[in-house]
């Protein structure tokens, strides 16, 4: 499982380290892709096969259906760690999380996500977030 918050800077080439307490549960090769609400998602391996087949039972006649699809796969890369613990994310999907130099990487249970430091703060900044709205909302969701 992927817990804690760590902040990270992306070097010239687009590389960036990965927390170390991430890396094993990662394993040799892992999806990273365009996320939700402006950051990147990676997935292991596994991970990664149980969402592409979920994606895959969705319906092809239905729009928002495939623009979903669309997203997840066209923003996707599989990736390595270097001998350094570092991955090179491509540009297009650096582009799409705003990725310059100051990142947050977040371990999300099932995933990871990376943000750049600015839209982490403005995502967690009390005018964009009420927790007690949310967890209202979590209630109803039975959680």
């Amino acid at each position: 499982m992927f817990i804690g918050e760590y902040n990270h800077t992306i070097d010239v080439k687009g590389r960036i380290s990965i927390p170390s307490r991430f890396r094993d549960e990662l394993g040799e090769h892992f999806i990273v892709t365009k996320g939700l609400d402006n950051c990147l998602f990676i997935y292991p391996m596994e991970e990664w096969t149980i969402l592409e087949n979920k994606l895959k039972q969705l319906p092809l006649t239905n729009k928002d259906a495939r623009a979903f699809v669309r997203f997840f796969f066209a923003g996707a890369s599989e990736c390595e760690l270097d001998n350094q613990g570092r991955i090179r994310i491509p540009n297009n999907i650096r582009e799409h999380a705003k990725l310059e130099k100051d990142t947050v990487l977040i371990g999300v249970g099932t995933r990871i996500e990376i943000w750049s430091q600015e839209e982490w703060q403005q995502y967690n900044s009390d005018s964009n977030l009420s927790y007690d709205e949310i967890a209202s909302k979590m209630a109803e969701l039975g959680i």
